[in-house]
């Protein structure tokens, strides 16, 4: 198997690779595929010899992960099934023993151990490195940045301990470490060096780079703080590394100038001439003239780091094709920017907010491009509220109104995700709550994109307890509104069975109910509900304890003449006479009278009436659960079925079922007539305006066998028999359309009878 998923470039256009679908797998089955030894480590408790790159990719995706750890690294120890070349054991926790145990026994050519927590050290990176002979020859790449590095325990009996004992190595990381000076002289001893980072080091001196001038290719030296040497002298330096092609001298605490940068920037081609790469970025008031005479004394200059310098406007810029520009002055320096500076949370922060400005402007622009450097830079820094915030906006900005349409719904799922960790990490920053609920507030993301809905509804009902903005409630609740429309069920009881949110959507439609008000947040408020209690006893019982029955007996009185607030409350009430334990809370002559009232009439739209219908259907279904006057329970029987005959089917869609299974009760043979009417004309309905998905549901759940039972009962009501038989014929015509093959077979068949 080849291949492996490389970001979300590939996952945008084609589906996994079927290798990173196995990697995920092994990842999360190794409790199953492995024995634990005496020491906790786990062992595979059998593995072919993979393929080296594979053994590679399964550190990786540990790693990424977060499964990498003392006990699973063990795998690892088994060198013959799992040969690692190409090791990363970036930011998991890891123990010196568990590392030397398991990765120095391997031949690596590179290590990336980068932001490991815990107690592992540089000093015990180095040391377990080194205590292997052929790693101390075959090792090219090390990367060490954001580790402590120990140098106390490096002075042991052993002499060739330090960085000069890795002979073979021609790339080293060690960015925010506590590299001191007299280690850097180690390393600039190593003969083949030609890629060196000491940023953000404690260095005070640069002379040891002259003995690597020969080799050193790549030199980035960004923000180093404690240097201690005249600008000259650092210039003096540089100029004597004749190989060097990239230079870093970036800071990014945006300092009002620098003596040694104007100097090389103005010092002519004779400084540096075969230099390809160099980055100011964070370099104030760095002239445009002196960019100007750098540029043009280096024909083959190829990148140009200027952010946050005030001088990616120069003319000399716009005419180079070839030179790649860090900078703000345009959209292609700005996402130059967010590509270079993965590393640099400052950088990446500076890069956003000029972003977000330039995306104000962009209207009706699909972007992914952009979307997913933003994307890169929210997840490298998902703790940095700075930004998270200004990527947010930026997000906005790019998804907003119809910009999310074209975008691929991988790349948004992705985003969504993000934007929840965001929600999460930082619950009382309004404006950063603020911000993601606007991104959610998106019809193509709330309907298409595949994300945690469960979650993302229990993040924003939490948002909404705490904030009453008018504009900001109207869209938490429409969004609150969707998600749980497209909830499981199992996933809307747990949600219901927290009665907080129950309250909190109750006391918006109090709130509006007692102002009289018609508006989208009321209509989006009672929708949740609806959708909340849909198959969900348990929020069903909540709402009868906050007292929402008699809040929504006063709504329907209070909007009589609104056909789309009655519908909504209709259908919850429905919802609620479909639980027999309810049943008794809804035994209310007043109520039902009303509700009588809604089953025909010529100002009586269907929809109100079929929900009218619903809830006299199960309320009088359970006779010996009837608590009120028997005449009345008669009276309403007959004049549910006659309304239900006087009901024409309406044309475009009015409801929809995640089950039949709350009809059953009411198709039984000893059923009223009136009740069955309204089942199986509410199962008519539906699969009448969605035959491919009711008629396969009700095949699924049996409800086929219960319809046939009832046509062939000599008892059924001819109206009765008659919807029943006409929903078979139905159930067969899409047999019979889904499956042609099977049809014909059986048209042989009865020919050959």
């Amino acid at each position: 198997l080849e291949g492996d998923l490389k970001g979300l470039t590939n996952a945008e256009s084609c589906p996994v690779a079927l290798s990173e679908l196995c990697l995920a797998q092994v990842c999360l089955s190794l409790d199953s595929l492995c024995s634990t030894q005496p020491d906790g480590s786990l062992r595979l408790s059998w593995a072919p010899l993979l393929p080296q790159e594979m053994a590679d990719q399964l550190l990786h995706k540990m790693a990424a992960q977060g499964t990498l750890n003392d006990r699973t690294v063990g795998i690892f120890r088994s060198c013959e099934q799992l040969r690692l070349r190409r090791a990363c054991v970036r930011s998991s926790p890891l123990s010196a023993e568990a590392f030397r145990l398991a990765l120095c026994p391997h031949r690596l050519q590179e290590l990336d151990a980068s932001g490991v927590p815990g107690g592992l050290t540089g000093a015990h990176i180095l040391s377990g490195l080194a205590s292997n002979p052929e790693c101390r020859a075959s090792l090219q790449r090390l990367t060490l940045s954001r580790l402590q590095l120990g140098w106390t325990s490096l002075e042991v009996k052993e002499e060739q301990v330090g960085f000069s004992s890795l002979q073979g190595l021609r790339t080293l990381n060690l960015a925010n470490t506590d590299l001191t000076d007299p280690f850097l002289e180690d390393i600039c001893t190593l003969p083949q060096l030609e890629v060196l980072d000491i940023s953000s080091t404690p260095v005070t001196e640069l002379s040891a780079l002259l003995g690597c001038r020969l080799t050193l290719r790549s030199l980035t030296a960004h923000g180093l703080r404690q240097l201690d040497m005249s600008p000259a002298r650092v210039i003096s330096i540089l100029s004597q590394l004749h190989a060097l092609r990239h230079l870093d001298l970036s800071d990014d605490r945006f300092v009002s100038g620098d003596e040694a940068v104007r100097l090389l920037l103005e010092g002519g081609s004779g400084i540096l001439p075969a230099l390809v790469s160099l980055d100011v970025s964070g370099r104030k008031k760095v002239t445009e003239g002196a960019v100007t005479a750098f540029v043009e004394g280096r024909r083959g200059l190829l990148f140009l780091g200027l952010l946050a310098t005030g001088a990616g406007s120069c003319d000399v810029l716009s005419g180079k094709n070839n030179l790649k520009v860090t900078g703000e002055a345009n959209e292609k320096q700005i996402c130059e920017s967010l590509r270079r500076y993965r590393e640099r949370e400052c950088f990446t922060r500076e890069a956003l907010v000029h972003l977000y400005q330039l995306t104000n402007d962009m209207y009706n622009q699909t972007r992914p491009d952009i979307l997913k450097l933003v994307l890169g830079g929210m997840q490298n820094y998902s703790e940095s509220l700075h930004v998270q915030l200004v990527a947010s906006a930026c997000v906005f900005n790019l998804t907003n109104q119809d910009m999310a349409v074209g975008m691929p719904h991988p790349l948004l799922s992705a985003v969504v995700h993000q934007v929840l960790e965001a929600m999460r990490s930082f619950p009382s920053h309004q404006q950063l709550q603020k911000n993601c609920l606007l991104v959610l507030c998106s019809d193509t993301i709330l309907q298409d994109v595949p994300f945690d809905r469960f979650e993302a509804a229990k993040l924003v009902m939490n948002w909404l307890s705490g904030h009453v903005d008018r504009t900001l409630q109207r869209m938490a609740v429409a969004v609150i509104s969707i998600l749980v429309a497209k909830l499981s069920t199992e996933q809307t009881t747990q949600l219901g069975a927290d009665i907080f949110i129950m309250k909190q959507l109750l006391g918006i439609v109090q709130q509006k109910a007692m102002a009289g008000v018609v508006d989208s947040t009321l209509k989006f408020a009672l929708s949740a509900l609806w959708n909340l209690t849909d198959e969900t006893p348990t929020a069903s019982r909540h709402f009868i304890q906050c007292q929402g029955l008699e809040l929504y007996e006063e709504v329907l009185k209070t909007y009589s003449s609104e056909s789309s607030i009655q519908q909504k409350v209709l259908g919850l009430l429905n919802n609620i006479a479909e639980v027999e334990e309810l049943q008794a809370d809804m035994m209310q002559e007043d109520l039902l009278e009303h509700v009588v009232t809604l089953l025909q009439g010529p100002q009586v739209e269907v929809g109100i009436s079929y929900f009218a219908g619903g809830i006299l259907a199960h309320l009088t279904s359970r006779q010996d659960a009837w608590t009120l006057d028997q005449g009345l329970r008669q009276t309403i029987l007959e004049q549910l079925h006659a309304a239900i005959l006087t009901w024409a089917l309406p044309e475009r869609e009015m409801v929809s079922y995640r089950s039949f299974r709350p009809f059953f009760s009411l198709l039984q043979t000893s059923q009223p007539a009136g009740v069955q009417l309204w089942a199986v004309w509410a199962m008519h309905l539906v699969c009448t305006q969605n035959g491919v998905q009711y008629c396969q549901m009700l095949q699924v759940e049996g409800a086929v066998e219960l319809l046939k039972t009832l046509s062939s009962d000599l008892d059924t009501h001819s109206n009765v028999r008659g919807m029943a038989e006409s929903i078979l014929g139905m159930v067969e015509r899409h047999q019979t359309t889904s499956n042609p093959l099977r049809t014909q077979t059986e048209k042989g068949h009865h020919g050959r009878s």
